[in-house]
């Protein structure tokens, strides 16, 4: 299938019915001094109801006023006679008149309450904090600078916009400032690979990597990441992905991320993002923030006229959501992108206290903010708010051409609307980026042709070698677009290999009764001696052990649950170069000359399956649960409907299960799932968790299950005995609640483990365990204070390096006119205007709270935040000892219990914990016998609590107790801070 063939359905968030026009408040709107800025939409009064799926049809009245028409043409109206009976039924006709109407102006009136985001829930942060206050970034601000002081005004603009959806050969893709020298800047997803390109890596999915645990590989991954999308010719690789943190177990995306932990989610997003930039892509970290679930996560997508608002305390924001973005701002990430949901009842793009008060002032983020593809949801005000790059260019609706941005950007400068500040504000902070991450080396970013060949050699629109240059316009001119390169590596560089020891790792061992695994080659051990035939006899079940029989890539962008799962659906997903199933590995693992292997690679067993009870030595049975984003839906799914395995996977392994007297079982998922229909059958010895493994699924499993590689994977989730057991915050809302859906995140710290420890409920596998094949103890803690505790960080350093300054002159609007004999592409976005008479000049009121002097906030300064927030407080030393017969690999995990009692000085109130919280971790791999010392060193933040008194991180008074252990659950030593 040619990419055009699938190009309806491989856009991020692209909706499948028309669109309602929303519009953007006027500046001079009845707004009190409380409301937050010019984002929000009301609907247009004459904006017709959704139409139904199946086409228009008129309403029953209408239809029978039409059939009594043609009934009686032209017949004058009869004489009523009566009196008394004539006036009931026209008493009767005009009560259920006026009924009819109270309830349709009931009707419009809850339309209306429902519709409107409602306002001052979050509070104005004017103006965008300029970039190129901070030393690392110093340097890069100085060339953006005199670089952008010599472009034109369309230039400035060319580079913050979009060209439209399908414009050029990435997903996204910005203009030249030609005059500069300034490049054309591509966009591609993403956290998995390279979207849409050929000969590069499946990786294993984020949710595998956070499963992990090991530093090391994560650094690894985002390193041939980056190198592939390099080779490629991708600027800004749009990932790693850290919300959806993962709030509710069933969301769509949550497998793009690395688990719902905040700083496993942290750590794994920074290692990420410096292996990415250390090969000078420009990382994205996203989505910005709380876009927790793809039901209604965007306006008219699920027939509602406004996206879901996610509703958060300020507390909540800080200490679980916002962590991991700060942990990639620290890092030095390029790129942040908002998301399509509301936060607080103001859309995320033009939220102007999450991006400017929040991002870029408190955590002082020096690159730029890009929005999600048509998150952005007014013109203006967005800019004021702090979004500085529009993508992909088109506005509300895809591909007309009509940008938010572009021209009306070039527009709202010249007539005064949008102070130039902000523009050149925009320009430069996407420069420094691009300074930043050395993509001005032409020795590592060659020029454009003809001087070079730095474009992309791919084409995200075709797989031909030849394709339009311009898909989605109606300019038919062709080039080599595919120039088919492989960037995969080569050799022991081949990054399959890679692939391969991530998926390994990034796999969880469970359940493991009388040491069923790792199993034989040859099939017979000491324990189990050959009988019959001599052969070993194994059954392989589930078609998730098998192929796709139309390929790998047979579903746009992976849209459906066909053969064995490696990766979720949606944008965040790759095309497979290749992709080894299951019963491939284990057939060339298992010794044929002793073992012999019986597949049957479907979820329905056949009908003489009873009649071979016993038949089997050894039976392993594949399942699987499905997921992904909410422009795809499979057989009904984009959210998980419920944690149980798809396509009867549970009854598949009880009919196994209850006819061989071994049986092991894996499942390959995209969260947790729930096990407890089979769990504790006692003829199902061991369970294994493989997440999604990507490329090398089954050579990765067999490497576990022979035991080439210990058994090192621990859960980055919690695995829940149901769905009920996460609460009510875990729960996925599938029904709107108003026409502005409403969802309020009112557990607010109290997620997964969290909210598990909180209401004492025993899951069936606690967060952070595994099984390994060895042994392990854990002895002599120490904790050692490295800076006294005080309850605050150090005052917010002085802003001594200041950003750089332009002329605030306005440029003439001839300056913008569209050039002579210019050719204009259809549908593509451009910066110009038609005639200067489109400029009026005036005064333009700015939104509420524009003009109020904004403080500092004390938790910035630096890059994540106050640098005080970083200085190491406690070393926590450990002794880790290997006590079983093979080498292997342990997760040292530690946690820290706030006090008891805490009462915040600010405010008096009381200041709740949840029971324990993840602070720390390192994997370390043991030979059999060895101790070895394990050392972990707490910050200030890592010991803190966010004030929203205070607005600052505060380390409480009393005794904080710091465990150590392997899992939430199992800490055998502690001791007290």
């Amino acid at each position: 299938m040619t990419r055009a063939a699938e190009l309806a359905s491989s856009r991020e968030g692209l909706l499948d019915h028309e669109a309602a026009r929303p519009y953007r408040r006027s500046l001079g709107s009845d707004r009190t001094s409380s409301e937050l800025d010019l984002d929000e939409l009301e609907l247009l009064d004459d904006v017709p109801a959704p139409r139904p799926r199946g086409g228009w049809s008129p309403s029953p009245s209408r239809r029978k006023k039409k059939e009594k028409e043609k009934e009686y043409p032209g017949l004058p109206k009869p004489k009523r006679k009566g009196g008394l009976l004539r006036k009931k039924p026209c008493l009767l006709i005009m009560s259920i008149l006026f009924g009819g109407l109270l309830g349709l102006a009931a009707m419009a009136m809850w339309l209306w309450r429902h519709a409107t985001p409602l306002d001052g829930q979050s509070p104005p942060w004017y103006p965008s904090p300029r970039g190129g206050t901070l030393a690392p970034w110093e340097e890069s601000y100085k060339k953006a600078a005199a670089m952008v002081s010599k472009m034109s005004l369309p230039e400035k603009v060319n580079i913050t916009t979009g060209t439209g959806w399908s414009q050029d050969l990435c997903v996204g893709n910005t203009a030249p400032a030609n005059s500069v020298g300034f490049p054309p800047i591509c966009l591609q997803d993403g956290p998995l690979g390279i979207r849409f390109g050929d000969h590069a890596t499946a990786w294993p999915a984020g949710i595998t990597v956070g499963a992990t645990w090991n530093k090391d590989l994560m650094y690894k991954r985002g390193r041939a990441l980056g190198l592939e999308h390099r080779l490629k010719g991708v600027n800004v690789l749009l990932g790693p992905s850290m919300g959806p943190l993962g709030r509710m177990p069933a969301g769509g995306r949550n497998w793009e991320g690395f688990g719902p932990d905040p700083v496993l989610q942290g750590v794994a997003s920074a290692q990420t993002i410096k292996g990415i930039q250390d090969e000078g892509v420009m990382a994205t970290a996203k989505h910005y923030v709380a876009n927790e679930q793809e039901h209604f996560r965007q306006a008219n997508e699920w027939l509602t006229p406004q996206a879901i608002s996610s509703n958060i305390d300020d507390r909540a924001l800080h200490e679980i959501y916002l962590w991991p973005f700060a942990d990639s701002i620290r890092v030095g990430v390029a790129s942040v992108m908002c998301s399509y949901n509301m936060v607080n009842n103001s859309y995320a793009c033009g939220n102007s206290k999450l991006l400017n008060g929040i991002l870029k002032d408190e955590l002082g983020f020096q690159g730029f903010v890009q929005s999600d593809w048509l998150a952005q949801r007014s013109g203006v005000a967005s800019a004021l708010a702090g979004l500085d790059m529009t993508m992909p260019g088109d506005g509300l609706n895809w591909m007309n051409g009509d940008s938010l941005f572009g021209p009306h950007l070039t527009r709202s400068v010249l007539n005064g609307s949008l102070p130039i500040e902000r523009l050149d504000d925009m320009a430069t902070r996407i420069v420094a980026a691009w300074y930043q991450l050395g993509q001005d080396d032409k020795a590592r970013w060659p020029n454009l042709p003809p001087e070079g060949d730095g474009r992309p050699n791919f084409s995200s629109w075709t797989n031909d070698k030849i394709g339009k240059i311009h898909e989605g316009s109606d300019d038919p001119t062709t080039a080599v677009v595919n120039q088919f390169i492989d960037v995969q590596g080569q050799g022991d560089s081949f990054h399959g290999r890679l692939a391969k020891e991530i998926a390994a790792e990034g796999t969880v061992l469970v359940k493991n009764e009388d040491k069923i695994l790792p199993l034989d080659p040859k099939g017979w051990t000491d324990q189990y001696q050959p009988h019959g035939t001599g052969k070993y006899k194994v059954g392989v079940f589930g078609e998730d052990a098998g192929s796709n029989p139309n390929g790998p890539n047979d579903c746009p962008d992976r849209g459906c649950n066909v053969g064995t799962l490696a990766s979720g659906w949606g944008s965040g997903a790759v095309d497979f170069p290749y992709l080894i199933p299951p019963i491939e590995a284990l057939e060339s693992s298992f010794d044929l000359d002793s073992v012999y292997i019986t597949p049957t690679l479907t979820n329905d067993l056949p009908k003489n399956w009873h009649s071979s009870r016993g038949s089997q030595d050894l039976c392993l049975v594949f399942i699987n649960s499905d997921a992904g984003e909410g422009y795809i839906s499979w057989e009904g799914i984009t959210d998980r409907n419920d944690l149980y395995p798809q396509k009867g996977g549970d009854e598949l392994v009880e009919k196994v299960a209850n006819e061989c007297f071994q049986t092991v079982v894996v499942v390959h998922a995209v969260g947790p799932v729930v096990l407890e229909r089979w769990i504790d059958l006692p003829n199902v010895k061991a369970v294994i968790l493989a997440n999604l493994p990507g490329e090398e699924s089954g050579n990765a499993i067999a490497d576990v299950l022979f035991g080439r590689v210990d058994a090192s994977g621990r859960l980055p989730y919690t695995v829940g005995k149901s769905i009920s057991d996460y609460g009510p915050g875990g729960q996925i809302m599938y029904k709107p609640n108003g026409l502005a859906p409403q969802q309020d995140f009112k557990e607010g710290l109290l997620i997964d483990y969290r909210h598990f420890d909180n209401k004492s409920i025993n899951p069936r596998y606690e967060f952070g365990f595994g099984l390994s094949y060895t042994t392990f103890t854990f002895s002599n803690l120490a904790l050692t204070t490295l800076q006294p505790k005080s309850p605050f960080p150090s005052p917010r350093p002085d802003e001594t390096i200041l950003p750089p300054t332009y002329s605030s002159d306005i440029p003439d609007p001839s300056s913008a006119l569209f050039p002579d004999n210019f050719w204009k592409l259809h549908n593509r976005i451009y910066p110009y205007i038609n005639s200067t008479k489109e400029i009026k000049v005036g005064s333009y009121p700015y939104p509420t709270g524009f003009n109020d002097h904004q403080v500092p906030s004390p938790a910035g300064g630096g890059e994540g935040g106050n640098p005080s927030l970083y200085d190491e407080h406690i070393l926590v030393s450990v002794d880790l000892k290997n006590t079983g017969n093979r080498t292997g690999k342990q997760v040292v995990q530690v946690y820290i219990s706030f006090p008891d009692d805490v009462i915040d000085s600010s405010t008096g109130g009381k200041i709740d914990f949840p029971v324990r919280v993840l602070r720390g971790f390192e994997k370390v791999e043991i030979a059999a016998g060895d101790t070895t010392k394990v050392e972990i060193r707490l910050t200030r933040k890592d010991l803190s609590y966010w004030s929203v008194g205070y607005q600052n991180w505060v380390i409480p008074d009393g005794a904080i107790v710091v465990a150590v252990g392997a899992s939430s659950r199992n800490l055998p030593l502690s001791g007290t801070w």
